[in-house]
């Protein structure tokens, strides 16, 4: 007698797609965009240059930078009617209004209707200007502050947090923050990515698959992890002692609740993004003053690591460095803490969404 192995929920172990953009070994901690090690693009590539890289296939030359760097410049500057509808809407998590705003982009793109390969790799360009600049102004506003145009001779990073802050930002800053960029710009099948590819499928625009693939990051079962690891360390406090963060993560794990930004679904080691954040998480730390929030996060790793054999994932780190970064803006309300955690991974969906 035999009996039929029950089904895995969802599509764990199905094959929905090939792909030569992302590759990811999850054994031995490896992602790789077009056969470039994760490591080599964070260390040696600008944000600009991964997404050239996504978008064609390889590196671009200087000239071809140059070209992609004029057309995300030109296509930054929010229109006046995107901007007049951004202010009437009402304080949100900032997931909920990047998804609406997506979609108000598309009624004033020139080729929202348009959906051959040249029009979409346009939108796609305007669409990587435009979302960041849509979470850096909403970030602001949300702050207290006013719009603030973005400067053509900025790049991409340090545009954003120039428009978030009002503050021309620091080498260190700009490098951390394009850094982040470069880590998420791609990872094969995520649930926004394949929520994305499935409305694109359906030969729908290029604005609508991105407003669902935004979506399905809203979600708590897929984006925010940092927010969640950071204000579980805020709620330590930046004067709590060794002890009571250890005994209070052992009683947790007692319990077994799950502590934020453990585990993947992928990787059976440390992710290695989060090589890569942990350590811009030191550096932006000891910049600003407030190391206190990574060394406690050091703390739980070890703790977390040794008890339950889980390794941080992107997100852990994430969160100390976003905070160490300014992302949140210093005046913003404690109850909006969360806002813009997952906005910055999320501006990343029309990078390595488009095929």
């Amino acid at each position: 007698m035999t009996t039929e192995a029950k089904p895995k929920a969802g599509l764990e172990d199905v094959v929905a797609a090939t792909s030569a953009i992302c590759y990811l070994d999850g054994d031995r901690g490896v992602l790789a965009y077009y056969g470039y090690d994760i490591h080599d693009l964070a260390e040696g590539a600008s944000f600009e240059e991964v997404c050239h890289l996504l978008w064609h296939g390889r590196l671009p030359n200087r000239a071809e930078l140059g070209d992609l760097q004029s057309q995300l410049a030109a296509a930054r500057p929010l229109g006046e009617g995107v901007l007049r509808f951004m202010k009437q809407l009402p304080a949100s998590d900032g997931m909920d209004s990047l998804r609406t705003l997506t979609s108000v982009l598309g009624h004033f793109d020139p080729e929202a209707s348009d959906n051959s390969a040249p029009a979409n790799y346009r939108k796609a360009v305007r669409l990587t200007a435009q979302l960041g600049s849509l979470v850096a102004t909403y970030g602001r506003l949300q702050a207290g502050g006013g719009p603030i145009q973005p400067d053509p001779a900025l790049g991409h990073a340090a545009n954003f947090l120039y428009m978030l802050t009002g503050n021309r930002p620091n080498a260190l800053s700009t490098r951390a923050f394009d850094i982040a960029l470069v880590l998420h710009a791609d990872h094969e099948l995520n649930a926004s990515t394949f929520a994305a590819r499935v409305a694109a499928a359906t030969l729908t625009d290029i604005h609508s698959a991105i407003v669902g693939g935004i979506g399905a990051l809203k979600g708590p079962l897929h984006g925010g992890a940092n927010a969640e690891v950071m204000k579980m360390l805020l709620d330590f406090g930046a004067t709590a002692s060794a002890e009571k963060v250890e005994s209070t993560i052992r009683e947790k794990l007692a319990r077994k609740e799950k502590i934020p930004g453990f585990g993947h679904r992928v990787y059976k080691t440390m992710d290695p993004r989060a090589v890569h954040l942990r350590q811009l998480s030191k550096d932006l730390g000891k910049r600003s003053g407030q190391s206190h929030w990574v060394e406690m996060s050091e703390r739980i790793e070890a703790l977390v690591k040794g008890e339950k054999k889980l390794n941080p994932n992107v997100d852990f780190y994430s969160a100390s460095m976003y905070y160490a970064l300014g992302s949140q803006c210093r005046s913003t309300r404690k109850s909006s803490r969360s806002r813009t955690y997952r906005a910055p991974f999320a501006q990343n969906g029309s990078v390595g969404r488009r095929r």
